[in-house]
């Protein structure tokens, strides 16, 4: 998969450019668009395992970068914020038409899971050419419940202080007259960065009022016309499982809560496929 990439700049709503990596699989029997989580990128383990797995079976593979994920802070002037669905949506909907025809379905992770979930919301009303299921691993459903468990476990807060703060300092090195993040990478807690940033350079004078902006509620997927499969576990140290099971969903749609498998985990052995890698290697090739 990695030999076939191609490196990909779509432009997209507004102007925006977000980067991806364009697989494409001889046997096309189908294109999977894969959505990375929050400070993760096109290259993240769990993405390219993923697709790698797929690809060895016939699957032409997509992965999309998020404005200011993997290495691309120079594209765009404009800083990331999750309520920035438009310009993903419109990504998406790019790449799916790289599948000439085959059929085409979505991979999402952690924030990745939250976009898949409001890309299905929006099917309602708009359409990806092809599009047959959405997988959303670990989803962020209510951003404001999971937030302050990111800062309440030190391995999550840790990982994601030095993920944020190294790009908010590319994007101030890039921007020195547009931004001063200063202030905010003082705090050594992610909800403290984020109340500082989001008056300063968002169009939500409260935290709350931007975590609620990309909340899923329970009857955002009830009657979506194509169906989702959500992954996720009662260990998650990140995503309540109350918010999970308060969704409604379409009919076709499942909702699979595993006792173990932790955040974006689901490891079934040190080596080999993920418990989620298989399953929907068994969706896409029934046939083997």
């Amino acid at each position: 998969m990695l030999d076939a990439a191609q490196d990909v700049v779509l432009t997209c709503s507004d102007g925006v450019r977000l980067k991806g990596s364009y697989s494409p699989h001889p046997d096309n029997k189908a294109l999977v668009i894969f959505l990375h989580g929050w400070e993760g990128s096109q290259d993240s383990t769990y993405v390219v395992s993923c697709g790698r797995y797929l690809y060895e079976r016939g699957a032409s593979a997509f992965r999309l970068n998020y404005r200011d994920h993997g290495d691309t802070h120079d594209l765009n002037e404009g800083l990331f914020f999750s309520t920035h669905f438009n310009e993903v949506f419109d990504a998406v909907g790019q790449a799916a038409r790289m599948g000439d025809g085959a059929p085409v379905y979505i991979v999402g992770f952690s924030l990745g899971g939250n976009f898949a979930l409001r890309i299905a919301r929006s099917l309602r009303d708009l359409a990806i050419p092809k599009l047959q299921r959405i997988f959303a691993i670990s989803p962020v459903v209510d951003p404001w419940g999971a937030a302050p468990l990111v800062d309440a476990n030190p391995l999550y807060r840790r990982y994601f202080l030095k993920k944020w703060t190294a790009s908010l300092r590319r994007k101030q090195e890039l921007y020195p007259d547009i931004y001063d993040f200063s202030a905010a990478l003082k705090h050594r807690r992610v909800l403290a960065m984020t109340d500082q940033i989001m008056p300063l350079y968002s169009d939500f004078p409260r935290m709350e009022d931007y975590f609620n902006a990309y909340r899923v509620d329970p009857d955002d997927l009830a009657r979506i016309p194509v169906p989702v499969d959500i992954i996720t576990a009662r260990d998650d140290g990140m995503i309540p499982e109350r918010d999970v099971r308060r969704l409604h969903l379409s009919p076709g749609s499942r909702m699979i809560i595993h006792d173990h498998g932790g955040h974006n985990g689901f490891f079934q052995s040190l080596h080999g496929p993920t418990w989620y890698d298989e399953h929907i290697a068994d969706l896409l090739f029934p046939d083997g």
